[in-house]
């Protein structure tokens, strides 16, 4: 998920979060007051976006197995003068161990080598689709909430200095939920996550997304986690090191 796909979809969530707190009335606040602060908070996304084409950043992408790390990929992110994200690598991803006994001879090493290649072609697979799966939660379709919303399935936990927890249970499928985590003090929203489950529920996929602040105020996605427990598989992709980048032509 590039990010200006999530600049530009947290303005909708957001809307939607503080639609649904100010409907229920339970963070104290007007529906004349929630318009405003929806009004101020769609102007600071908007510039939160047309801030972060200025700058670039260093994305790390962490995939770990069972705990154990498997690979770390580091790449510069900016935008291009046509405004698409660009990636570049900044170093190349280390080579897999070389020089392994064979076991029983050169069969028995290219029967294993086999086994690693097809293990590792049913984890892309599996990647694939909860990828896919997560993208039907984000963005957050707005008919999609409109039917929780109609169905009493949102529920607003107010918490403390202007903080709230706005969750859409029942979302896509039964038993799933879509969380928002809401600064309406800043107008601004601070997490998203999603509990889900591909076929059956125990083979579930959750994603979670902190939001961070730069120091002018640009908004951006600092951390997201994906974890499949099934498959004892975690992904962690990481922003930072964000600064002013080189005038495009």
């Amino acid at each position: 998920m590039k990010a200006r796909h999530r600049i530009g979809w947290t303005s909708v969530a957001l809307t939607v979060a503080l639609a649904a707190t100010s409907g229920e009335g339970r963070v104290g606040q007007t529906a004349g007051g929630a318009a405003e602060a929806v009004a101020a908070l769609k102007q600071s996304l908007q510039q939160s976006q047309a801030n972060l084409r200025k700058y670039e950043w260093v994305e790390t992408t962490i995939i770990s197995f069972k705990g154990e790390e498997k690979s770390r990929k580091q790449q510069r992110c900016s935008y291009g003068a046509d405004g698409t994200l660009q990636k570049l690598p900044l170093a190349a991803e280390p080579a897999a161990p070389t020089g392994q006994p064979q076991g029983r001879g050169r069969r028995g090493g290219r029967l294993k080598e086999k086994v690693v290649e097809n293990k590792k072609s049913e984890m892309q697979e599996y990647m694939q689709r909860a990828a896919a799966l997560i993208h039907s939660y984000v963005p957050p379709n707005p008919a999609d909430i409109e039917k929780a919303k109609a169905a009493g399935r949102v529920a607003v936990r107010p918490g403390q200095g202007g903080q709230a927890r706005v969750e859409f249970a029942e979302f896509l499928k039964p038993g799933d939920m879509l969380a928002l985590g809401v600064d309406g003090a800043a107008s601004r929203l601070t997490e998203l996550s999603v509990a889900s489950y591909l076929d059956e529920k125990d083979d579930a996929v959750t994603l979670a997304v902190r939001f961070g602040t730069l120091a002018d105020g640009t908004s951006y996605a600092e951390q997201t986690i994906l974890d499949a427990p099934a498959k004892h598989i975690r992904v962690v992709v990481e922003n930072a090191g964000h600064r002013r980048a080189e005038q495009q032509r």
